[in-house]
């Protein structure tokens, strides 16, 4: 898992894909941004339709790529939580977000984590380099 979480932190910007109410994949920029207890976190805002989309088909795919083309690839189940510490974290590490939401009390800011997931790593070449199931 070590490996993995060290390339998202080091390439945390990549696309999520989400499904919509009529079967349609949707992908969007997004961010990883962090890890805690073994979950990783990401948020959103629940005016938005990516939001709508993740609660009626909670499987989800986040994918980032490194400048020498390594990928990870994570799959999963979202989970919402409410833990106003992982909010807080999450404002104090990453200025977007903190501009968009300003404070972890914000009723529009989401935070979610990936449950029954797996994560492998990539090369350009398509050779597996790590394969993990959380």
């Amino acid at each position: 898992m070590k490996e993995i979480i060290d390339f998202l932190y080091a390439n945390p910007r990549g696309c999520l894909a989400s499904i919509d109410d009529e079967g349609r994949p949707h992908v969007r920029p997004w961010e990883f941004m962090f890890e805690q207890d073994a979950k990783l976190w990401f948020c959103t805002g629940n005016t938005k339709d990516v939001f709508y989309q993740i609660q009626c088909n909670p499987a989800i795919e986040f994918c980032s790529t490194s400048k020498d083309l390594v990928t990870v690839r994570v799959s999963g189940e979202v989970i919402f939580g409410i833990d106003l510490n992982i909010k807080r974290k999450m404002l104090e590490t990453n200025d977007l977000v903190k501009s968009i939401y300003k404070t972890p009390e914000n009723t529009e800011f989401e935070i979610f984590y990936l449950k029954h997931g797996q994560a492998t790593m990539f090369d350009i070449s398509g050779q597996l380099r790590n394969n993990l199931v959380f």
